[in-house]
């Protein structure tokens, strides 16, 4: 397969499309094996040739690949003690990225120092991979900031909750050092779900017209919250970049090789000057959307243990073990280490100070207004009276 041919394949109608209204589609029951996908690496850890994309994962060494497991281990280990710490009351909400640790952090590695990320929510590898300190991502989901980093130290964006929207600020940055001549190149994560924006759309029409240097990275983990994909689209998700005149591809998601390998193949064709690409990792989110989400509700056990068996960290420990490239001694040392982060990261939440209470109100209008200084007044009448409770 060709990425250009299959970006053309003509769509085709998914086995559940006549179902009529009150019975269960057959695409849900047949996701897992329906699409055709760029693999390197099976779910029982076998390696795998591919004449297109082998090439950017030739020169790996087995350093580096004990690297990608550390990443995906201790990327895993942070997500797990902030959803720990939502329930136990210390953060507002989470969003969990459990699943999807092969997708982030082979495209994340995939980036060069100079190239620009614009996340949504849930790039918590990504951030990793982009050195910003994990207890940084947890201040605005406990409320006590922003965003919590300088974007601009780590060619990193905050985090955007505005579902979409990051695609129109990543084309724009895009055509924008593309008319500054610079070597980069840029890349946007959105879900499943965000491709039914139309913000995402109007991306990747100007991308398109101005062969702007970006790279589109879905995370296609099936289910935009409660909505699974194919009530959002008739074909494959990467084939809508046919529509716009740019490759689109589908990766295996719980593989990090392939989406390393096939996001420095997207980067590369931005830097060149060939302009945007539509990569879809095609994975799984095996927790919820959030931690205000109950994904027993809407979907079965028996898709999410399917989904298990093809566990991108058990996947790669598979092959470092079959190729002898990770003994039991790494695997009982990066333990410690997750153990070690997991507490840091607990503790550093734990001392973030409070907020400014009245931050809120500054900055509403330049000159100020009445409404403001009379709410601003209620809300500190509001504060004092815990005062007076515990003073009684």
């Amino acid at each position: 397969m060709t990425v250009e041919s299959t970006a053309a394949r003509k769509p085709r109608r998914s086995a559940g499309t006549k179902s009529t209204a009150g019975k269960t589609t057959s695409a849900r029951k047949t996701a897992s094996t329906e699409p055709e996908l760029v693999q390197l690496l099976t779910p029982e850890g076998k390696r795998v040739k591919n004449a297109e994309f082998d090439k950017y994962v030739a020169g790996i060494t087995p350093e580096e690949l004990r690297g990608l497991y550390r990443d995906m281990v201790l990327t895993r280990r942070f997500d797990a003690e902030a959803t720990s710490l939502q329930r136990q009351g210390e953060l507002g909400l989470w969003a969990s990225l459990l699943g999807q640790e092969a997708a982030q952090i082979g495209s994340g590695r995939a980036t060069r120092e100079d190239d620009y990320v614009f996340p949504t929510y849930r790039e918590h590898g990504v951030a990793w991979c982009r050195g910003v300190d994990p207890t940084n991502l947890l201040g605005m989901f406990r409320g006590v900031n922003n965003g919590g980093w300088d974007p601009n130290s780590n060619n990193f964006q905050l985090y955007t909750i505005v579902i979409g929207s990051q695609t129109l600020h990543a084309t724009g940055y895009a055509m924008g050092i593309a008319k500054d001549g610079a070597d980069s190149a840029v890349i946007a994560y959105f879900g499943d779900g965000a491709s039914s924006q139309g913000d995402v759309a109007e991306s990747f029409t100007f991308s398109a017209v101005y062969n702007a240097p970006v790279v589109f990275f879905c995370q296609n983990n099936q289910w935009a919250i409660s909505e699974p994909t194919e009530k959002q689209t008739r074909v494959p998700l990467y084939q809508r970049a046919q529509g716009y005149g740019f490759p689109g591809v589908r990766v295996d998601g719980n593989d990090v090789l392939a989406c390393l390998a096939v996001t420095k193949w997207a980067l590369e064709r931005a830097r060149s000057g060939e302009g945007p690409t539509l990569v879809e990792a095609f994975t799984y989110r095996m927790g919820a959307h959030t931690t205000s989400d109950d994904p027993t509700r809407y979907r079965g056990d028996e898709e999410r243990q399917s989904w298990e068996a093809k566990d991108p960290i058990l996947r790669l420990r598979a092959y470092l073990e079959s190729a002898n490239h990770a003994d039991e001694g790494f695997f009982a040392e990066l333990e410690t280490e997750s153990e070690a982060l997991g507490k840091r990261v607990r503790e550093a939440v734990r001392a973030m100070p409070d907020p400014d209470h009245f931050a809120i109100f500054e900055n509403a209008y330049a000159d100020g207004h009445a409404l403001v200084d009379e709410e601003r007044a209620q809300f500190a009448a509001y504060q004092a009276s815990f005062a007076d409770v515990e003073g009684a």
